[in-house]
């Protein structure tokens, strides 16, 4: 199990944090090589607006990308499977990869924007079919502790990207090429170990019928002396569907048996990415600025921030048996604890010496409140929500949902802070605790439980009490 985690999590998750992340180092060395290439091309100077929006549309060109991919990775993993929809995705990756690395050789900037749209529905596709295959053939008592692979790997991603674009290794003008196409290193090693790993044995019984594989791959991943007690679960499921075709995402819309659980992942999903960890971010580098760190030496320090991400999803492994509900309300309470403090000691940072660094906490301690609860628990509670049938259509919609809030939060997201400044975490406290109170109030314990108890636990908010 632990192996099929890192199989399909090196390729998955893993792919969006590193691309995320690497963007960041090479930026002053992509403009360079659009003013020169502008400049061969045209024999005149690259206006500074239309730079401005050429870089823009390099960075954000990622976020269309992963819109796409969420909306047909749910289709691929029904088509292909959840296996097959994995290993198709990382033929993207590569082309993706070559794309940008040619990019700067050839003259053509054109192809940087092609490559970054790829490596977009890469990732959009993995961080929608990799939550899906590990909450299908995980144990029921293990599900949210290997689901947390998903985080465990995106936040590994994020600190790989930050380590490898420093200058001293591939963030330097040479090299920034090299850089963007290494993320063809993660997809060329899910090739090579994912297929020795079986299908999702959900997929296997319910979607295509076949019992005998859907046992093999059981025991591969739960042994032959265990396997019994989660082929009978996925029996009954399969028994209750009763033939059920996989569902189109406009189908879920419609239906009032899933009502609470759309909307549930709707909020919980908009609530990860207005969260206000993009703030906190944003403001990292001033924080640590006031604290009196040099400027050359800001880079090493934000790499503190991505060992604090890693370091809180590792740990959620292992206090995942307190249960999905405390630890996202008790991760979203924390970060509107946070925001307060923060938007105190950002006000009064000049009055007193120790305040920047009382900021400087409040920065690590809100990364990893969002660690404990939002960045970890999301994409489980998706998986768990559902049943077989309606599984792949809900990623789709918690995908979409994603990149739009990704998007917008891009788009909006320097107005706030150029007009609130630090009041701009006021925003984000309220959005905080407003996403606690839902899930306090809505969402059921779903813990040691199977997908059709915690369908019948939605039953009475769907369709009342008595029903």
């Amino acid at each position: 199990l632990f192996l099929a985690v890192c199989a399909v999590g090196i390729g998955g998750t893993f792919q969006y944090g590193y691309n995320v992340s690497i963007i960041n180092a090479p930026t002053q060395h992509i403009h360079k090589f659009l003013n020169e290439t502008w400049s061969s091309r045209y024999h005149k100077e690259l206006d500074p607006d239309l730079l401005t929006f050429l870089w823009s549309v390099i960075a954000s060109i990622f976020s269309l990308g992963g819109l796409c991919g969420a909306l047909i990775g749910g289709s691929m993993a029904i088509r292909l499977g959840r296996k097959g929809a994995l290993l198709m995705n990382n033929v993207i990756a590569i082309l993706a990869s070559i794309l940008m690395g040619i990019s700067f050789p050839t003259g053509l900037f054109e192809l940087l924007i092609a490559g970054r749209f790829l490596i977009g529905i890469n990732s959009g596709v993995g961080l929608c079919v990799q939550p899906l295959y590990i909450g299908e053939f995980a144990p029921k008592h293990l599900r949210g502790g290997l689901a947390m692979g998903t985080s465990i790997f995106l936040t590994g991603g994020i600190l790989t990207g930050q380590v490898i674009g420093l200058r001293e290794l591939l963030g330097g003008e040479k090299h920034w090429p090299l850089l963007l196409s290494s993320s063809c290193i993660p997809a060329l090693a899910q090739l090579l170990f994912l297929p020795w790993f079986p299908e999702s044995p959900r997929y296997l019984l319910i979607d295509r019928g076949d019992e005998l594989s859907c046992a093999k791959a059981l025991k591969r991943f739960h042994g032959s002396s265990e396997y019994r007690r989660e082929m009978e679960d996925i029996q009954r499921e399969c028994f209750a569907l009763d033939g059920e075709k996989p569902k189109k995402p406009w189908q879920l819309f419609t239906d009032p048996a899933v009502r609470w659980q759309l909307i549930t992942v709707i909020v919980m999903t908009m609530g990860q990415q207005l969260s206000g960890i993009n703030a906190i971010y944003f403001y990292a580098t001033y924080v640590f600025e006031q604290a009196g760190i040099v400027a050359e030496k800001i880079p090493y320090v934000t790499l503190g921030t991505g060992v604090c991400e890693c370091l809180t999803a590792l740990s959620c492994v292992r206090s995942n048996y307190v249960g999905r509900r405390c630890l996202i309300i008790g991760g979203y309470l924390l970060m509107t604890l946070w925001c307060t403090v923060l938007t105190f000691s950002l006000t009064y940072q000049e009055l007193y010496s120790w305040v920047p660094y009382m900021s400087m906490m409040c920065v690590f301690a809100f990364i990893l409140s969002f660690g404990l609860g939002p960045g970890g628990i999301t994409n489980t509670l998706t998986a768990e929500l559902f049943v077989q049938s309606s599984r792949p259509a809900a990623y789709m919609i918690a995908g979409t949902v994603s990149w739009i809030s990704f998007f917008t939060v891009g788009m909006l997201f320097p107005f706030i802070v150029n007009g609130l400044k630090q009041y701009c975490f006021v925003v984000f406290l309220l959005e905080c605790f407003f996403v606690a109170a839902f899930i306090f109030l809505i969402i059921p314990e779903t813990k040691n439980k199977s997908f059709l108890e915690i369908k019948k636990e939605f039953h009475k908010l769907n369709f009342g009490r008595n029903a």
